[in-house]
């Protein structure tokens, strides 16, 4: 992060007829708890499951990327309380696109008021100026493509609404799947010549550089920061004793980085576990890892006293990853979509 500086002006749009709203950059870590308290009350409205809380948002802004959040946020308030608020940063992804990345909560009571237009049109102005300080550069050269980005559950109506009448357009979806019990779990030996052992410190660097690697052939791949390895192993959350890693000798051949979030079962009053970073490199593809690794994640949470499981799959994975998943008892319930304009 930079020291604080105020956001400059001319990316300030106005709010005709909402006098009582103010605009405002990032305050630093006092913004911490209104932004969880917007997320909460924003979450709500839109059907969206997540639990954030400040030690989560502290670990995630100390580990930004591209961004400075003192010139790439913007806050509204209403008598002194933050209402909502947008981030942007950007990325450069496989495909060879940048992306210009945006992401914002609004209170539901002032919603369709023109906050969040004015929200949407700041980034476009802010990640536009970003672009044309990187023209010509590794990053931006003059054939690569400029996108805005971000995404939307089909439960987010309103944001919907407003992405397609700035006219983006949904070019991707992904599914949420929950497995709604625990029993009834089906078999599946690891292949032969490869064994699952606990995952110790110094195996992290390595599982997370394969999972890296595997995840290179998916759609939307952007590489690593030197921020991400940090802000991973750094999540208040973190806990590397359910995943299931599979290794073939000193190489890792696949894993399901399980996890189990205490925060969030007591929110909603359930014991669920995540089976989530399935991913297997392609020398070991094809020969029923992934599903080992998944039936085996499967027993251990159910041996954790969780009750059920869930996960989040792109729609058109390349290697089946969906089908795979029903076959193992996962059902989706929810959906979002990653909208996109070209500038």
């Amino acid at each position: 992060m930079s020291t604080q500086t105020p956001v400059t002006p001319e990316y300030i749009p106005e709010i005709p007829d909402l006098a009582e709203v103010q605009l405002r950059g990032f305050c630093g870590e006092s913004d911490y708890p209104k932004m969880v308290a917007v997320i909460n009350a924003s979450k709500v409205a839109d059907q969206i499951e997540r639990s954030d809380t400040v030690e989560t948002l502290r670990n995630a802004y100390s580990h930004l990327h591209n961004c400075d959040p003192y010139q790439d946020m913007l806050f509204a308030e209403v008598e002194g309380q933050v209402v909502g608020y947008i981030r942007c940063w950007w990325d450069v992804e496989s495909a060879n696109n940048w992306l210009g990345w945006h992401v914002s909560f609004l209170h539901p009571d002032w919603r369709n008021a023109g906050i969040d237009t004015a929200f949407l049109h700041f980034s476009e102005n802010r990640l536009r100026k970003i672009a044309d300080g990187l023209r010509g550069s590794e990053h931006l050269p003059d054939d690569r493509r400029c996108y805005f980005t971000t995404t939307a559950h089909k439960t987010e109506v309103s944001r919907a609404t407003l992405l397609e009448r700035e006219e983006y357009q949904a070019v991707r979806w992904e599914y949420m799947m929950v497995r709604s019990d625990l029993e009834n779990i089906p078999e599946a030996p690891l292949p032969a010549g490869l064994d699952v052992r606990p995952v110790r410190p110094e195996h992290l660097r390595a599982i997370y550089d394969a999972n890296v690697e595997a995840f290179q052939d998916h759609w939307g791949y952007i590489p690593p920061s030197d921020q991400d390895f940090d802000e991973w192993v750094n999540h208040p959350e973190f806990d590397a004793s359910h995943y299931q890693v599979a290794w073939d000798g000193d190489q890792v051949a696949g894993m399901v980085l399980a996890f189990i979030s205490p925060q969030e079962n007591e929110e909603y009053q359930r014991k669920r576990g995540w089976t989530e970073g399935i991913c297997v490199r392609r020398p070991y593809r094809r020969q029923g890892l992934a599903r080992a690794l998944l039936v085996r994640s499967l027993h251990d949470l159910k041996a954790s006293g969780m009750e059920e499981a869930a996960l989040t799959v792109d729609t058109q994975n390349l290697n089946s990853a969906f089908r795979l998943y029903e076959s193992v008892g996962f059902r989706p319930y929810n959906s979002f979509a990653f909208y996109r304009k070209e500038f």
